[in-house]
């Protein structure tokens, strides 16, 4: 597996003069412990050149990172490879996004587990001599587009821009109902169930703020079909809220007691932004056969 990850970029931040520091630290989130590793080896250069970091960059320079392996704990060196057929919705040298079927873990919780979206997302690395590292989760039963780093310098990076808001997922489910107002803002904590271990509630044990906006595209029979977008994201935190407001997902196994197998929640799009480039492309997951309703997928 590769050891040292080597990075060339022209600096583009049309702002204020920024230092070398602050265009590290702010614009491409790299933690300050990576910049501080950094700076003591002369592994940043502006113009090939080792600078103090508080030199001003202007769009005229170029930037030279060299991260090395022991910058990084590195996790799951030991994943298990599975050759598995994986769906590819974006991929370039650092990061590949996949669709993930229902049904498939995220990723393994035991040591004799393989089955997993991981796992295959390993499987069809191994051919590149790479690994997959963990970025975001996405639930057992949701399908979807899910973001995997290819090298662990971005993954500090995609996780600072997940929690500042910069990536936007929307997804969709099938509710029970007729959702009303048809556009709206669930905004409810969302603690730990203290009588079931596998489940989330309304003001639960050490609830945290939880905002969920939705908006209803479509209705068949008694359901309803809506778009979410997650302010912040809380474990269950779209199943959760819609069960607190009467609208429980369709064939979702904790939250709701109806005759569907299968749980509709798909992780739709994502206006994914590249960590390093910081340029935006927006990546879509097909929807899977089972949201036609008008089939017969009980």
């Amino acid at each position: 597996m590769q050891n040292q990850w080597t990075y060339q970029l022209p600096i583009n931040h049309s702002r204020k003069t920024q230092s070398l520091r602050e265009y590290l630290t702010d614009y491409l989130l790299i933690p300050k412990h990576l910049v501080s590793n950094l700076r003591k080896d002369h592994r940043v250069l502006v113009d090939q050149k080792y600078l103090p970091m508080n030199f001003s960059l202007a769009d005229h320079h170029t930037l030279d990172l060299t991260f090395n392996a022991n910058d990084f704990k590195l996790p799951y060196t030991h994943i298990q490879p599975i050759d598995q057929p994986v769906q590819v919705l974006y991929e370039d040298p650092d990061l590949i996004v996949v669709n993930k079927n229902r049904g498939d873990k995220t990723h393994p919780n035991q040591p004799n587990e393989n089955q997993s979206t991981f796992n295959y997302t390993a499987g069809y690395l191994a051919n590149q001599n790479e690994l997959p590292y963990m970025v975001h989760r996405l639930d057992q039963q949701t399908s979807g587009a899910i973001i995997f780093g290819k090298n662990p310098v971005v993954v500090p990076m995609l996780n600072q821009l997940i929690f500042q808001k910069k990536i936007k997922r929307t997804y969709l489910a099938w509710v029970h109902g007729a959702v009303n107002p048809a556009r709206g803002t669930i905004d409810l904590p969302i603690g730990r169930d203290l009588d079931d271990q596998r489940k989330r509630k309304i003001n639960g044990d050490h609830a945290v703020p939880a905002i969920t906006h939705y908006q209803v595209i479509k209705q068949h029979a008694d359901l309803s079909l809506v778009k979410i977008e997650l302010e912040t994201g809380r474990t269950h935190q779209i199943r959760v809220h819609f069960q607190a407001i009467g609208h429980p997902l369709v064939g979702d196994p904790l939250y709701s007691n109806d005759q569907f197998s299968k749980m509709l929640l798909h992780s739709w799009q994502l206006e994914l932004i590249h960590p390093l480039t910081m340029q935006t492309r927006t990546i879509t997951a097909p929807i899977p056969n089972e949201f036609d309703l008008s089939l017969d997928h009980k």
